[in-house]
């Protein structure tokens, strides 16, 4: 039998120590929802039939499914059939996938490649993560990364977990719907000599606000003149124009040139659809084959203890992809269809607000290029949209061009039309 002054204490001893696991975590504050997710679970609750999601960064067919490309289809069917193991692969990737990769980014009679450090990642965003913690370790000349004003949503996050500090600099210009250039020039030219600059090489998110081959050759020049280090990101190669060697123009001019650092986060997300699988690379230009080989060790280095190495599947498709020349020409003419369609639904949006006869110009919708479109909705307008027409969108008026089809354009531009009428 147990006595009551032993109970006593063994309760206290309970409760106290339910206290403590419980007061453990007490301080960590409910953290901000993504404000994706939020307009995907606001689109799911709607049970309006003229529903439409117009905030996620993903490629939709005209009937606003997902689309797997048949090229993929293909080569996962030859995979299968090859009947390969699991094993892990090096710390640095797939060696045959990063050599394509490389060629697709650089050209492949690039003569960057024979020294050019480069590692499978985890997408586009680990690819940003890798390149973030090699120039915090690295780079010794400024450890601030600036980007543009405004970018996409995750870069500045993903750049300050990896211990660098963030600034910005002037890139869009609201009034025209346009690329405010002679603000960004004199930015770049007033930054710390020797800045990291983050560039989006095509398909700037969200704006869709692009550099033309002319101005590219003035940032280019003030970035040279200024000894910047070009951080290149690349989400959206084909994707953008429909031609893989154009919308890599910019990353090639800055490499040729020779006169600046130059390393690039790559993603086969969008111009394959491999948005789960999760493929990409992060490469590093070096001075010559030796300084690749040190670059390309601390890599390793860094990728050991963040993932171990990166996964297979994903991998194994982009290659089969990019070295099969039947499948690689198929594929190239998949995403100059899915680029197309995404400028067929700029035109039809913009010709339908012009024949409802909007007194606003609506220019900007086909000046702009790549999935996503910049309106210049105002956030109260947005909330219009949501709340009466059912329509879905982030609040600073970025469009996902690839969730307007031919049977929703109108609806679209009709519901436009009415809230910015007032």
């Amino acid at each position: 039998m147990i006595s009551s002054a032993i109970k006593t204490s063994l309760l206290g001893r309970s409760v106290a120590k339910n206290a403590r696991t419980v007061s453990t975590w007490a301080q960590v504050e409910m953290g901000p929802p993504d404000a994706i997710l939020g307009i995907t679970e606001a689109y799911k609750r709607d049970t309006d039939p003229r529903k439409m999601n117009l905030g996620v960064g993903a490629y939709r067919t005209d009937e606003g499914k997902p689309y797997v490309l048949s090229a993929v289809q293909k080569a996962e069917a030859s995979l299968l059939a090859q009947n390969q193991d699991k094993e892990y692969l090096p710390i640095t990737g797939l060696a045959r996938f990063t050599k394509a990769a490389s060629e697709l980014a650089y050209g492949a009679t690039s003569t960057a490649l024979s020294r050019l450090a480069i590692t499978q990642s985890i997408s586009g965003t680990g690819a940003l993560r890798i390149g973030g913690a090699f120039l915090q370790r690295f780079y010794t000349k400024q450890p601030t990364v600036y980007l543009p004003t405004p970018s996409w949503g995750n870069h500045a996050a993903v750049f300050r977990d990896s211990g660098l500090k963030v600034g910005k600099y002037r890139y869009y210009d609201p009034t025209t719907r346009g690329l405010n250039l002679d603000a960004m020039l004199e930015d770049l030219h007033a930054l710390p000599r020797g800045s990291i600059v983050l560039l989006h090489a095509c398909a700037h998110n969200p704006t869709g606000v692009d550099p033309t081959p002319q101005q590219w050759a003035q940032i280019q020049q003030v970035v040279e003149e200024q000894e910047h280090l070009a951080f290149f990101d690349m989400a959206y190669q084909g994707f953008a124009t429909g031609d893989a060697d154009r919308d890599a123009s910019a990353l090639r001019s800055f490499v040729d040139s020779g006169r600046v650092p130059v390393v690039l986060s790559q993603s086969f997300a969008k111009n394959m659809g491999l948005y789960g699988e999760r493929v990409g690379t992060f490469s590093i230009v070096g001075a010559d084959a030796a300084e690749k080989d040190r670059l390309l060790s601390q890599l390793k280095i860094l990728v050991r203890p963040l993932y171990s190495n990166p996964p297979i599947h994903g991998a194994r498709i982009a290659a089969e992809v990019l070295t099969q020349p039947e499948l690689r020409q198929e594929w190239l003419g998949e995403v100059k269809l899915m680029a197309d369609r995404i400028i067929g639904m700029r035109t039809a949006l913009r010709g339908r607000l012009e024949e409802l006869g909007s007194s606003l110009s609506w220019n900007h919708i086909t000046d702009q290029i790549g999935m996503f479109c910049f309106t210049g909705l105002t956030p109260e307008q947005v909330d219009r949209l949501a709340r009466e027409f059912h329509i879905y969108l982030t609040r600073d008026g970025r469009v996902s061009m690839a969730g307007i089809s031919s049977t929703n354009v109108n609806y679209l531009a009709e519901s436009i039309h009415a809230v910015t009428r007032d």
